[in-house]
């Protein structure tokens, strides 16, 4: 049991490292692809919603094969895409690798999820997934130290070479030692081990009315925004953004860049189960107490950082990794609105609308802030300065205000539907 989550979080760690493979080495990558700021966002971008198209077919495929075949499947897809990132030359074949990269990387968290709920009694399944979502950040920090540091003492092809190989690797292991089921079930089946209960687990959406149901209710629309808007920063900043911005912007060294980036993944495991503790005691207060703070923390950080004359000092770039690492614990709480507002089989056309609105928001993040470096003329790596910098980064405000603005209208329709509000007055 808890071997076949190992493994299956081995392989979850891999694919948040290949997901943010290009986060330390923005600046090389612009470079080999002699890539203009927005071209190189589209890497980013595509990779995202790839990942965010594939969900619906990775959860129908889940439950056609189970989590074996489906994870096993994506490692090679990832793999197949970092090796043809290995030897891309030109942003054509880097957008194809991408592409392959977010397919595959679509396939692993739905099936670590669905072991967990297969392999595992009901009452253990949060905090196995709230375990799995926090240990699965390390894999940022294999991106941002070691991987930077391979393709600068060898070369691109070495470093995204050795990714494709890692990823052969996992998939070998994967197909090997995760199983589908335990030996005693015949089926993909929860169980409550309180109760006796026993639930068919399901991880595709409902194409027909289940979309249109899931909307409807207040709740999903609070967690849409939730995710929409705690999450998507942090993203932006790890996925593309955040190293180029501190050497090239800031100017601190590759070293002290990593610093930051690594704090923010600290920060975020770190701040996740203190959040996960007041969201259960709390629920009624979890958009004002967490998220709503949490978006506030994070757009206050960077108008600081945007507003500082010169370059931030180093702790203040801290300060804006923690207030950043606050997103990612923040926009869990939304699957919290979901699982509380939807029936168990309306729960994954919900959970699947939830995941779309952090994705959607983080790949319109990543496009602004390149679309804003390039019409400032400082799309390339000899362009870039830190006041262009700063404007591109606050294309992120409009972003937290529309967010933050459905996030308390929803709350207040959520409580009147709860009938712990009264309607307003016509």
């Amino acid at each position: 049991m808890w071997l076949v989550w190992a493994v299956g979080l081995a392989g979850y760690v891999l694919s948040i490292t290949n997901r943010t493979s290009l986060s330390a080495v923005g600046v090389d990558a612009a470079t080999r692809f002699n890539a203009d700021a927005s071209a190189l966002s589209m890497f980013a971008v595509i990779q995202l919603a790839v990942y965010g198209g594939m969900q619906i077919p990775v959860g129908l495929l889940l439950d056609r094969f189970g989590a074996r075949p489906v994870m096993t499947i994506g490692m090679v897809v990832m793999a197949a895409g970092q090796l043809v990132m290995a030897f891309a030359s030109d942003v054509g074949i880097g957008i194809l690798a991408r592409v392959l990269l977010g397919a595959g990387d679509a396939a692993i968290f739905p099936s670590v999820l669905r072991v967990i709920a297969t392999w595992f009694p009901a009452q253990r399944a949060p905090v196995l997934v709230q375990l799995t979502g926090i240990i699965g950040q390390l894999g940022q920090i294999v991106s941002v130290i070691p991987l930077a540091a391979l393709l600068h003492a060898t070369s691109w092809s070495v470093a995204f070479g050795s990714l494709a190989g890692l990823g052969m690797l996992f998939s070998v292991l994967i197909f090997v030692i995760v199983r589908n089921r335990p030996p005693t079930r015949s089926a993909d089946v929860a169980v409550d081990t309180d109760t006796g209960t026993i639930t068919v687990v399901r991880s595709s959406a409902d194409l027909r009315q289940g979309f249109s149901e899931a909307w409807k209710h207040p709740g999903t629309r609070l967690a849409f925004w939730s995710h929409f808007t705690t999450p998507f920063a942090g993203n932006a900043f790890v996925i593309l953004w955040g190293f180029p911005f501190l050497t090239a912007g800031e100017g601190l060294q590759p070293a002290e860049a990593s610093l930051v980036l690594t704090a923010f993944v600290l920060f975020g495991i770190t701040v996740g189960p203190v959040m996960g503790a007041l969201s259960s005691r709390h629920p009624m207060r979890r958009s004002r107490w967490l998220v709503l703070p949490s978006i506030g923390l994070q757009a206050a950080a960077w108008i600081t950082v945007a507003a500082w004359p010169g370059p931030a000092p180093l702790w203040l770039l801290l300060v804006l990794a923690f207030a950043m690492g606050t997103g990612g614990p923040a926009s869990m709480i939304a699957f919290d609105h979901a699982r509380a507002h939807n029936p168990s089989h309306r729960l994954s056309t919900a959970t699947g609308i939830v995941n779309g609105g952090g994705f959607l928001a983080g790949l319109l993040a990543i496009l602004f802030i390149g679309i804003a470096m390039d019409l400032q003329g400082a799309g390339t790596p000899d362009t870039y300065s830190l006041d262009a910098f700063r404007i591109a980064f606050l294309t992120q405000v409009p972003l937290w205000l529309v967010g933050a603005t459905f996030i308390v209208v929803e709350r207040k329709r959520t409580r009147i539907h709860l009938g712990l509000d009264r309607p307003r007055r016509p």
